[in-house]
């Protein structure tokens, strides 16, 4: 009788613990894998609108912990729930400008739904695949910071940087980062570091040569209105609201055809184009069954959203918007948001060189051919990204994310990133690390 309580008490422990989730009870092999320290990180859900940040940072200090030399320090810059973690590995030489390899926190909402895997559970199928919002957007870096230095570390414990090493982990660059690094740039914590060097996120690659970019897109949120007298809905008359709308959006699709022409014909990238996309469109009179068919409104609205590359002169933009898109002879106004910065410090655009003229492209570069790496033409990237606050101060800016092989997955459904191209990653970082932090260059700022 007590042989049989015995087992049953031991399937009881052994059912309980089968039922428990996998985070709850990480083994050994589990806190030591990188694979299984990303899924766990990809596991935290730190996505919009109520991102788990508190979480996502205390995982990210535990783990840092384990780096020997490795320091801690989480900043408050706005409000209590956006923790902005910067962990910092010192050099020998603190009075050359360190490196900064930057990441975000937070990642953009889900449909579960639309998902074949759970996008918070970070699945990690039979061919390799780990699916998980944020997998490419952008915690695969965060971690793969942490990673390589754990690895250069392993290799020579003594080893230490000439350079200082600072990482970043920000909140909010999902939404703009302005409580996040347009925060950070601004701070006294930010200053003190002596920034000579930015790594921020890029982008996948579909090919076998990595992508890099030297620039971002600059967003505006461009609101259109068009106003006139309402009408029967029978009558044909002059400078109503809506038709003075419709020969400004007809204006507007002409010029993005014009511009994506350039893209279709080779001429240039899409990124270094402005692209200019309808988003919404607010007419006519509600009813509680639809909208009033007999009545042409006084009002009409348009939203657009509208992306400028650094090449382009953001005043000839604005009188183009002025003078064809809602010219005010046809009763309309306009209202530009602009999404963050469209020039530095000194008025130049946020651009950061790729070639000679910058030692800091130097280094990278010969860093990834060191690595067995190669990089592709540098581009701009078709978005936007915190790296504009760091170009603002005219401190050299890289956006560069190791994923080559990979379709561009980003906000998109079923978001993965096959283990071997993260494993490959921070090797790629340790390469990366390595010779930016032991550049011995003059001091650039």
């Amino acid at each position: 009788m007590a042989t049989t309580r015995h087992h049953l008490q031991l399937i009881s422990v052994v059912t309980l613990l089968l039922s428990l989730p996998l985070s709850a009870t990480p083994n050994k092999e589990q806190q030591s894998n990188p694979i299984s320290r990303f899924r766990n990180y990809l596991k935290i859900n730190t996505a919009h609108p109520t991102p788990n940040y508190t979480a996502a940072v205390n995982y990210l200090i535990a783990f840092a912990a384990t780096i020997p030399t490795l320091k801690t320090q989480t900043l408050y810059l706005t409000t209590p729930d956006k923790p902005l973690l910067l962990i910092t590995y010192p050099g020998s030489n603190p009075t050359l400008p360190a490196i900064l390899f930057n990441s975000h926190l937070d990642s953009v909402p889900a449909e579960p739904s639309k998902w074949l895997h759970n996008p918070f559970s970070a699945h990690h199928s039979t061919d390799g695949k780990i699916y998980a919002r944020g997998a490419q957007d952008d915690k695969c870096i965060g971690m793969q910071y942490l990673e390589a230095i754990k690895s250069l570390k392993k290799s020579n414990l003594n080893y230490t940087p000439l350079r200082t090493v600072h990482i970043s982990y920000v909140p909010d660059e999902e939404i703009g980062g302005f409580n996040g690094m347009a925060k950070f740039v601004e701070s006294k914590e930010f200053k003190e570091l002596n920034i000579g060097f930015v790594l921020d996120e890029g982008q996948a690659s579909v090919n076998d040569e990595f992508r890099v970019f030297y620039a971002d897109r600059s967003p505006w949120h461009l609101v259109i209105k068009a106003e006139g007298e309402p009408g029967h809905g029978s009558r044909m008359f002059d400078n109503s609201a809506m038709e003075n709308m419709m020969k400004s959006v007809e204006v507007v699709m002409k010029f993005r055809e014009n511009q994506f022409d350039l893209v279709k014909a080779g001429v240039a990238m899409n990124s270094e184009v402005v692209s200019a996309n309808p988003v919404f469109f607010k007419a006519g009179i509600e009813t509680p069954s639809g909208f009033v068919m007999n009545m042409q409104p006084s009002e009409v609205m348009a939203g657009f959203d509208v992306r400028l590359p650094p090449t382009v002169d953001p005043d000839l933009m604005r009188r183009r918007i002025v003078e064809e898109w809602a010219p005010a002879w046809r009763n309309m106004t306009y209202e530009i948001t602009e999404k963050g910065p469209l020039r530095d410090y000194m008025g130049r655009p946020l651009m950061t060189a790729t070639n000679d003229s910058n030692p800091w492209w130097s280094v990278f570069k010969q860093a990834i051919e060191e690595s067995g790496g190669k990089l592709s033409r540098p581009e701009i990237l078709p978005s936007t990204t915190d790296a504009r606050f760091m170009r603002q101060l005219g401190i050299p800016t890289l956006g560069f994310s190791p994923m080559k092989n990979t379709p561009i997955l980003l906000h998109d459904h079923n978001e993965f990133l096959k283990d071997s191209v993260y494993l490959e990653g921070i090797q790629i970082y340790e390469h990366i690390i390595r010779a930016l932090s032991s550049f011995d260059g003059a001091s650039f700022t």
